[in-house]
């Protein structure tokens, strides 16, 4: 006999389709799965055969063979155990065929034929959505995950035998429903960091309002306890607010990292990623055997901090490279090639020397040229080349400290960020761009006006700094930023020479 059901796994950070067709003949009893399978997979055998005896049901002693649909695509996932189950069960004629081609299980077993939760339920549904299939069962505690979906009916399932009964319509089951709703107003009163707390730092915070209405990456430079890592904490309160589809985005990614917590629905704030220095390539921008998300993709759409820059092993910071050019960043298997996406901000800091106080008024510089030449050089040329802003964090005296008196809040910078990236969305709207740093040269050609004043005041700068290509461009797309906080159409010498300033605090050569 033969029976067939759907189960899906996850390639990237997209569903796949599995057909999941199960034979059953004469002959030596024996269960054999086929279509490339990984170790989870060839274990289900096990599990499932387990799980179906706990239920209850004795099976007669055949050959059964499961093939796993589209047979050249590697199969890494355990929640195609119920599926598999189902197949089976169906194939021995214990559940209806026309039932079980009509809908998608997904879930891993446990011996005594309990569900499990499994990762990536989110780009699952939304694969049984696009293939037209209406229901979707899956393990109790996946469910609002899986909600985020429209168009489905979603039945949570916590026993194999509860599953039985209702395919087999000795029990009614009411699909899930939604229990949460889609706010910003939820997601801000739970934000505890506010630019408020932050004193003095004026040129820091200045830097990074146009970071965030710009979508510039920003490098802070300065001694220990300055500030630098609780200004970078606060710049995802100064960042738009993410759309619905930002935020499905997101919650997708991390689905499938298997981050995502239980019945929180859309993750509707922005991502804040600070890895350690010790983090590997792999680590960074994501790999393994089969690719997962890494690093750059689990900031997308959010932050990626990286502290103490030059701590970070040279080759790590070069894989930079790619996704801070293209926004994504393509990882390739002999079996396929998977693509992340990965537009980030990317927030860098780091201390003027070893020790720390290279050019402090205060404290002394103990480090010798050699010692402060080979902490520096680990950050290339090329990677500082596509970081837009430098700036310096200078120590706060006393007095700036203790003032009582609280600056302006996020909400505030917000607001400004948000006008101005208005501005850049209605500029950019039909080449489905939203931020002045994902434009090209031609784009900056075509939609970036400097008046004869700028004119002669960046050809001037270009000449006696000697500035590439990229940088020329940089500068460019950081005046059209404060431009746009300004609310004014052409980029004046005023934005041009706040530009610089903020590209000519930090260079590798003054470190």
């Amino acid at each position: 006999m033969f029976a067939k059901t759907f189960g899906a796994t996850t390639a990237g950070i997209d569903g796949v389709l599995i057909e999941v067709e199960a034979d059953s003949a004469n002959g030596l009893p024996a269960f054999d799965i086929v279509g490339l399978p990984d170790a989870a997979v060839r274990e289900a055998k096990e599990r499932v055969r387990t799980a179906i005896k706990n239920t209850g049901i004795k099976l007669p002693a055949k050959k059964i063979t499961i093939n796993l649909a589209p047979a050249d695509l590697k199969k890494d996932s355990c929640g195609l155990d119920l599926p598999i189950a189902v197949a089976i069960l169906a194939v021995y004629g214990l559940l209806p065929q026309n039932v079980c081609q009509n809908a998608m299980f997904a879930g891993e077993l446990s011996l005594e034929g309990k569900l499990r939760c499994i990762q990536g339920i989110l780009p699952i549904a939304i694969r049984c959505r696009q293939q037209d299939i209406p229901t979707l069962f899956l393990p109790a505690g996946n469910e609002q995950e899986a909600l985020l979906v429209d168009g489905l009916k979603i039945h949570p399932i916590q026993k194999l035998t509860e599953l039985i009964d209702f395919l087999t319509g000795r029990v009614s089951l009411s699909p899930a429903k939604q229990n949460f709703n889609f706010s910003h107003n939820t997601a801000q009163h739970e934000i505890m960091d506010d630019f408020s707390d932050v004193q003095g730092q004026f040129m820091a915070k200045r830097a990074l309002e146009i970071a965030a209405a710009g979508g510039h990456n920003v490098l802070m430079c300065g001694a220990p306890g300055t500030g630098k890592t609780m200004l970078a904490r606060r710049m995802p309160t100064i960042l738009p607010k993410m759309c619905s589809q930002e935020a499905l985005e997101v919650t997708k990614i991390y689905s499938i990292a298997g981050l995502l917590k239980r019945d929180n629905g859309l993750i509707t704030q922005r991502p804040f990623r600070s890895p350690h220095h010790t983090i590997s390539n792999a680590g960074m921008i994501g790999g393994g055997t089969i690719p997962k998300p890494g690093e750059v993709t689990l900031s997308h759409n959010g932050v990626l901090f990286l502290d103490e820059l030059p701590e970070f092993n040279k080759s790590t910071l070069e894989v930079l490279r790619q996704p801070l050019e293209d926004q994504k960043i393509s990882i390739s298997r002999v079996n396929a090639s998977y693509t992340f996406p990965s537009h980030f901000t990317l927030i860098a800091s780091m201390n003027p020397c070893p020790c720390g106080f290279l050019g402090d008024k205060d404290r002394p510089c103990t480090c010798s040229p050699h010692e402060i030449k080979r902490y520096t050089k680990k950050i290339s040329g090329p990677l500082l080349d596509r970081i837009d802003i430098h700036i310096q964090v200078p120590r706060i005296d006393y007095n700036e400290m203790m003032n009582d008196k609280k600056t302006e809040n996020s909400a505030s910078i917000r607001n400004r960020v948000e006008k101005a990236r208005q501005i850049q969305i209605q500029r950019l709207i039909k080449y489905n761009l939203h931020c002045n740093a994902q434009m090209n040269h031609a784009l900056i050609k075509k939609h970036c006006h400097l008046t004869d004043s700028a004119q002669t005041m960046l050809k001037t700068i270009f000449d006696q700094m000697k500035l590439s290509a990229r940088s020329y461009d940089r500068l460019i797309k950081v005046g059209q930023t404060i431009a746009d906080l300004t609310g004014e159409p052409h980029i004046t010498e005023q934005h041009i020479a706040e530009s610089v300033q903020f590209r000519n605090n930090l260079s590798i050569n003054d470190l």
